[in-house]
């Protein structure tokens, strides 16, 4: 079965056993259990639904696996002819989850 969820601020097309990367989920751990309610379809074929905007009783669970920090970002801001220069840098926190079931 697939999903299409929104988590996150983010949203993905997911089924079960699948593996994201998503921003962090607060105050959790690894190997810590999630259950997304924001599921906007579900279903394959002539069981496909699409909720408006969400599906009613549909959630899906979904297991983090690992959190992380992605690659460094830096941020360069120059003006000419001032000698403003400024670098900053940034790392994004993130969550590795794996989809485990999908319930409409």
């Amino acid at each position: 079965m697939k999903a299409i969820i929104k988590t996150q601020g983010q949203q993905f097309a997911v089924s079960e056993g699948d593996i994201l990367v998503v921003n962090r989920y607060p105050k959790t751990e690894a190997g810590n259990t999630v259950e997304i309610k924001e599921v906007l379809s579900v279903g394959e074929g002539d069981s496909f639904r699409v909720g408006t905007p969400l599906i009613e009783g549909a959630t899906v669970t979904a297991k983090i696996l690992e959190n992380k920090r992605g690659d460094k970002i830096v941020v360069f801001k120059k003006k000419k002819r001032k000698g403003m220069e400024r670098k900053q840098g940034h790392r994004q926190e993130l969550s590795v989850i794996k989809i485990e079931s999908i319930k409409a």
